[in-house]
């Protein structure tokens, strides 16, 4: 299936109680595990990569990559740019054929974060999702994060969704990026932000959180869970077991062959814990 808008995402996702995987990918490896587990459990899912993560191949041969092992897969797909924070990496995602985007200006006083948002939307245009943050979120991916966190205001959550235009809202309410043994849901926090937000909203760094938490964020409007560390760490400790076990191991494509299947089941695993009625 060719990729999907973002839009369609969310659509689906929405009109069947489910909470779409957003997953980081940088390499054939981890997008081919990626798709696997797609296909295992039928869920509509947004495939991501960030600039940081795009440094070595740029966006279009992430597009390539992904669009190329989708035409076998039926299960609807929207490739999402995550935390563009500029929108110049908005313009060279979309020159790439992205078919949803984040701009993430939320280190940025509130005024600048709803401007940016806003010219963000506008340069999308209307058949690309846009996500937008509000409220840093903590810790670090790629070793870039914000100065200090802060929790999403939400005060300001509604003003914010109609001046920017935004179709999903990523919230900072006690997540963290990366691996972080004490980040908790504050779920009274999201549910006075959910109960401010006319859009779905998104939780970054779950690969930090307790899976008993995941089963719940549906009731509270989140169409969206990021995950990133867990699998770089799967296909890191692939090939790290691989050198340990035998370090004159010169198979390569085995090594691969098992980052990829070590990707597949954290995958797997972790949409059936965003989605425990659907498994």
């Amino acid at each position: 299936m060719p990729l999907v808008s973002g839009h369609d995402i969310i659509a689906d996702c929405t009109s069947r109680g489910l909470v779409a995987g957003a997953f980081n990918t940088t390499n054939i490896e981890t997008t081919m595990g990626i798709v696997e587990a797609v296909e295992r459990t039928g869920i509509p899912t947004f495939i991501q990569c960030a600039p940081t993560n795009a440094a070595l191949s740029g966006f279009e041969y992430i597009h390539d990559m992904v669009s190329r092992r989708l035409a076998t897969c039926p299960v609807p797909v929207a490739l999402h740019l995550d935390h563009g924070k500029n929108l110049r990496a908005v313009e060279d995602a979309l020159a790439a054929r992205f078919t949803s985007v984040m701009i993430d200006a939320s280190e940025e006083p509130y005024e600048q974060n709803v401007a940016t948002s806003a010219k963000a939307r506008e340069i999308a245009g209307p058949d690309v999702a846009v996500e937008a943050e509000l409220g840093a979120i903590g810790g670090k991916e790629d070793e870039i994060g914000p100065d200090e966190a802060s929790g999403t205001d939400p005060a300001q959550v509604a003003d914010f969704v109609d001046r920017t235009g935004c179709d999903m809202l990523a919230v900072s309410v006690g997540n963290v990026h990366g691996y972080a043994p004490d980040a908790r849901i504050d779920f009274d926090l999201l549910a006075d932000v959910h109960a401010q937000s006319s859009v779905p909203l998104v939780i970054h760094g779950g690969s930090g959180l307790p899976a008993e938490q995941f089963g719940r964020l549906h009731e509270y409007g989140v169409v969206k869970v990021n995950i990133a560390s867990d699998l770089r760490n799967a296909m890191i400790r692939s090939f790290g077991e691989a050198y340990v076990a035998n370090p004159h191991e010169h198979s390569l494509i085995k090594v691969s062959r098992a980052s990829v299947a070590a990707i597949a089941d954290v995958v797997e695993r972790r949409i059936r814990q965003f989605n425990p009625g659907a498994a």
